[in-house]
């Protein structure tokens, strides 16, 4: 079948979150297996832009209202993401370093999803299914219903997977006049409490609902940030589909990003060879347990409780442990985590920002991954140190509770209910106690090892929903 992915992100294009590592690596599984399937994202100011080549397939025009934006879809040229990529070129709106935070983004994200369609209705053929991702594509099954100009579309099946509920994409009816012409009888269905909200529209239009874990799916039907009422109404059509990973990207066997590769035989030599590098670019001791943190620093990922927690931790355990942050996000917590800096030299670190290189690197050389989140839809982090033989430390939500299981349960990392300091610091304590115990130590750095949370199988069940909603036809 022919299989259409429409994302504002997809690794290695254009990455800030887990929703880049899924576009970037489940149409390549789904390609081979025998599928064609294309990915369609806008065309940001990024090194992959300018390192590649692309040609022009398609070219118009974007009416917002009043505005008129040209466009063009460019398709790079040697499918080497092994699927066809295109990048829809907006210069206005999209020729920036960012993909998101901008005043516009409204007008960025609709101009880019009628620009998808208008592309769409222009080719000899409609796709089987089109699977759109968040809310940044979530007005397209709206439009292929109900826009006039979109027809030809009409009976093409659509599927939203949500990533993240927090983000949803709300804007005022004064801007209804930006979206392409529609019988205004049906102007209700854009309407979630007084304003057009993307997300909610994408959910009631599309044929097929999915979330990236099945936890998330029973979550958010009581914890949706004011979605909750809809996600009960569509449980009939949705469905809870755990992530995978790219295991050829992610390979310590293969990683050219570490500094030493290795595998289940050989994990303890070769994570101690990557740690003590880790340890000399930071200046922490290599022989203690080092714990590291990666991603955004928000108060859904438990960002905030990071300082305090960390600070906390490194008084109880005094010159014993070590903790490296990676990540960036709430000013705020950036300043207080770089001040413990002096009060901890030799045991911590931070790195303000994100670097792909050394996150790979953390994933090989860390003991712990600490992962306090509030809010993780599926969360992806923990999968990667599974398969690099570092434990993570989380927080039973979401995902993180359909893939970590206590080790005290014969699972393969260390869980906690709360997102508070305590939790996170008594977690803490179980590790340093666990570090000492090398066999239970290698025991459970096996058992994460050998999980298998790769796409080929999860692959095969969007398949099968993409065709229960094409038999719907």
């Amino acid at each position: 079948m022919e299989i259409f992915h429409i994302s504002a992100e997809c690794y290695p294009v254009a990455k800030v979150g887990g929703l880049a590592d899924v576009v970037g690596a489940l149409p390549k599984y789904q390609n081979s297996a025998g599928h064609q399937v294309r990915v369609v994202m806008p065309c940001y100011d990024t090194k992959f832009r300018k390192k590649n080549e692309f040609e022009c397939v398609h070219w118009g025009h974007v009416k917002l209202g009043s505005f008129n934006f040209p466009f063009n879809i460019l398709k790079e040229k040697t499918d080497k993401l092994e699927f066809e990529l295109y990048l829809v070129e907006i210069p206005e709106l999209f020729d920036r370093k960012e993909v998101y935070g901008y005043e516009d983004d409204i007008e960025r994200f609709l101009s880019f999803q009628i620009a998808t369609l208008d592309w769409m209705i222009g080719r000899n053929e409609v796709p089987d299914v089109i699977n759109c991702h968040d809310h940044h594509t979530g007005l397209i099954p709206f439009m292929m219903l109900y826009c006039h100009e979109y027809e030809k579309l009409r009976n093409t099946p659509s599927m939203i997977t949500i990533h993240n509920g927090l983000y949803q994409g709300q804007f005022g009816f004064d801007k209804l006049y930006y979206l392409p012409k529609f019988d205004l009888s049906h102007v209700k269905v854009l309407e979630w409490d007084n304003y057009i909200n993307s997300l909610a529209v994408g959910i009631k239009c599309a044929w097929a609902v999915t979330t990236v874990s099945p936890n998330y799916l029973n979550e958010i039907n009581y914890s949706a940030n004011g979605l909750e009422s809809l996600f009960n109404l569509v449980r009939y059509k949705s469905k809870g589909i755990l992530n995978g990973i790219d295991i050829e990207v992610w390979d310590p066997a293969k990683d050219a990003m570490l500094s030493t590769n290795y595998s289940i035989k050989n994990f303890e030599k070769g994570k101690q060879e990557n740690k003590e590098k880790l340890c000399n670019l930071f200046n922490l001791d290599p022989t203690k347990p080092l714990f590291s943190f990666i991603g955004r620093l928000l108060e859904e990922k438990g960002g905030d409780l990071l300082p305090h927690a960390s600070a906390l931790a490194l008084s109880e355990n005094y010159q014993q442990i070590n903790i490296l942050i990676l990540g960036s996000g709430n000013t705020l917590i950036e300043n207080q985590l770089n001040g413990l800096l002096s009060d901890y030299k030799g045991n911590y670190n931070t790195f303000i920002g994100y670097n792909e290189e050394l996150a790979h690197l953390i994933y090989a050389g860390s003991d712990f991954l600490l992962m306090p989140s509030r809010v993780e839809p599926c969360g992806l982090n923990q999968m990667y140190s599974l398969r690099y033989g570092t434990i993570p430390i989380v927080r039973r939500t979401g995902g993180l509770k359909d893939t970590v299981i206590d080790f005290g349960d014969n699972g393969n990392g260390i869980c906690h209910d709360q997102a508070s300091v305590a939790d996170i610091c008594y977690s803490i304590q179980r590790a340093v106690d666990l570090y000492q115990d090398r066999k239970k130590l290698n025991e459970i750095r096996k058992i994460g090892m050998s999980t298998d949370h790769s796409w080929s199988s999860v692959c095969q069940e969007y398949i099968d929903i993409y065709n229960l909603i094409i038999n719907k036809k």
